[in-house]
């Protein structure tokens, strides 16, 4: 709804206009409905080089129908695919002009006359996740929104629903696995890696993780063991004719995770046991998987793609809802963790700068509202 208001941004409509000049008593009448306030937003009016096309902008109030909850932002993240879907590269994206974001959190402002279940000062999160949150108040449907603890650490709430997600979809959806059992990933430290790492600790099961060769590589390493990581390998390291050589007494992976592609993603397979699978989330290299003749005649391994847009219909919230509050409950009780720096509002630009790499390496970017 928040569009809306944006199409209107170079002048009031004039059926505003008329709500404040001397009318007759029905149209007055017609204007006593809740009103969000005005808002702070994050656009692009074309496709294009984020730091090049958007913009912070004021957004006129909006009207809060009846099955309407108004929601005062507190902090969204960043994310890879935001940044795709503003270039125009993404396969499901909002009609230009658009608001930005994605994912985040906010706090109930005021409802429309038909809501039930939700009050001002209760925090929610979009789920399914929806277009637009990268603004100081947002107008949506009831059904949209999906009411959460308020104990949770704020940042860990704006961004629950896209990456955290995806690792524990993916360790549920595709192999059966039991204490004991081994995974192997690249991108081991992306938010996504992170989360495998610890959901994986959770359940028993032992992760092998794949890191780029760069500056703090070691660093790294010890981060990642921290969070529960049995063994982390820089790519180099694995330049070895048998990599499974490396494996000391864990047992050969039954599943493997590629976020990367390229060479990183032939090191997934190489570990992966006879009838292994690998899943396909991410192609950060750029680079095309390319998989030899005997993988698949005598190793027998599957190649599977995932993507969380498609678990992420409404005919699916419901069961996305009880996992996203499995995962928040975790990082309420500290035992899901990773790496974010929560900006000002303000310092947007700053933010999206670091978000697109352009200061080097930098953590997850959250905008506080």
């Amino acid at each position: 709804m928040a569009l809306v208001a944006f199409r209107f941004i170079n002048g009031p409509r004039p059926a505003l206009r008329r709500a404040y000049t001397p009318q007759k008593s029905r149209i007055i009448r017609a204007f006593s409905a809740i009103m969000s306030p005005p808002s702070r937003a994050v656009v692009y009016d074309r496709h294009g080089p984020p730091d090049s096309v958007t913009r912070v902008i004021n957004l006129p109030p909006v009207e809060v129908k009846a099955n309407d909850v108004c929601v005062k932002m507190l902090a969204a993240p960043i994310n890879p695919s935001d940044i795709n879907r503003i270039e125009g590269v993404y396969p499901v994206r909002p009609e230009v002009p658009a608001v930005g974001g994605y994912e985040g959190v906010g706090e109930v402002h005021s409802v429309g006359s038909a809501v039930q279940g939700l009050s001002p000062g209760d925090w929610v999160i979009p789920s399914p996740p929806s277009s637009g949150t990268w603004q100081t108040y947002v107008v949506k449907d009831q059904n949209v929104w999906h009411k959460i603890n308020m104990e949770v650490p704020m940042e860990y709430a704006a961004t629950v629903t896209v990456n955290p997600l995806t690792a524990l979809r993916m360790l549920e959806d595709f192999v059966s696995l039991k204490a004991g059992d081994s995974i192997v990933q690249n991108g081991a430290t992306s938010i996504v890696g992170q989360c495998v790492i610890q959901l994986a600790r959770i359940r028993g099961i032992h992760s092998i993780n794949i890191i780029r060769d760069r500056a703090g590589s070691d660093e790294s390493k010890e981060k990642l063991k921290r969070l529960g990581a049995d063994e982390v390998f820089s790519e180099s390291q694995l330049e070895i004719k048998n990599v499974k050589s490396l494996l000391a007494n864990l047992p050969e992976p039954a599943l493997g995770f590629n976020c990367v592609g390229g060479n990183a993603a032939t090191l997934v397979l190489k570990f992966l046991r006879q009838g292994g699978t690998m899943v396909t989330y991410g192609g950060m290299s750029k680079k095309p998987i390319t998989v030899s003749t005997s993988s698949f005649i005598f190793k027998d391994l599957s190649l599977r793609g995932f993507w969380l847009q498609k678990l992420m219909g409404t005919d699916k919230a419901k069961e996305s809802r009880k996992l996203i509050d499995y995962l928040l409950d975790l990082a309420r009780q500290g035992k899901l963790k990773y790496e974010m720096e929560v900006v000002p509002f303000d310092n947007f630009h700053i933010a999206l700068s670091k978000a697109l790499g352009m200061q080097g390496s930098q953590p997850k970017q959250v905008i506080k509202f």
